[in-house]
């Protein structure tokens, strides 16, 4: 028995890097939880990380991506190639059913157990049942909007919760602060 968490959309905009998830967690068609928080501020507030997928299984990957931070002093392209090689070679690891989402001031990834690690041309990415959804809106919004990185991200998810119904629209958003300010 596994519980899903679904939707995160992360977005760049300038200088401006935001991450939002749904808080919903499902078993089969049952709402199990509102409120989830699919997101993490990592290595000292300098990383986001989102997940969908098992819920146990992204815990685990996030602490083994913490550890991989840590060990390459923050440098989040070999962090996620040394956790999509450890993700899909380990017995027990491979596994895990989940998706990540990882940015930082530069990069944007996604990362799966198949060892793949890919970095989108555009500026905007999103994972999850509802991600079709919320990437659809993003794009949208960023070629016909002025709204911020946040607001973006913020409004793909509530539009996808419209659409998706493993999405909700109990949105938490993370921010990496510009530091140029």
């Amino acid at each position: 028995m596994k519980f899903k968490s679904t939707t995160i959309v992360g977005v760049r905009k300038g200088n401006q890097v935001a991450m939002a998830g749904d808080g919903q967690v499902t078993l089969h068609e049952v709402i199990l939880k509102h409120t989830a928080r699919k997101i993490r501020k990592l290595y000292d507030g300098r990383v986001l990380a989102g997940f969908a997928g098992s819920i146990a299984d992204a815990l685990t990957l996030f602490d083994k991506f913490e550890t991989k931070l840590d060990r390459y002093k923050g440098h989040v392209e070999r962090a996620v190639v040394e956790l999509a090689k450890d993700w899909r070679t380990d017995k027990v690891l491979r596994r895990l059913e989940a998706l990540l989402i990882v940015m930082d001031k530069s990069h944007t990834f996604i990362v799966s157990g198949n060892g793949e690690v890919l970095e989108p041309d555009e500026d905007v990415i999103a994972i999850g049942s509802g991600g079709g959804y919320a990437l659809a809106a993003a794009k949208a919004l960023m070629r016909y909007s002025n709204l911020s990185a946040r607001e973006i991200a913020e409004e793909a998810i509530r539009i996808a919760a419209s659409i998706c119904v493993y999405t909700n629209d109990k949105i938490f958003v993370e921010e990496l602060k510009d530091e140029t300010k």
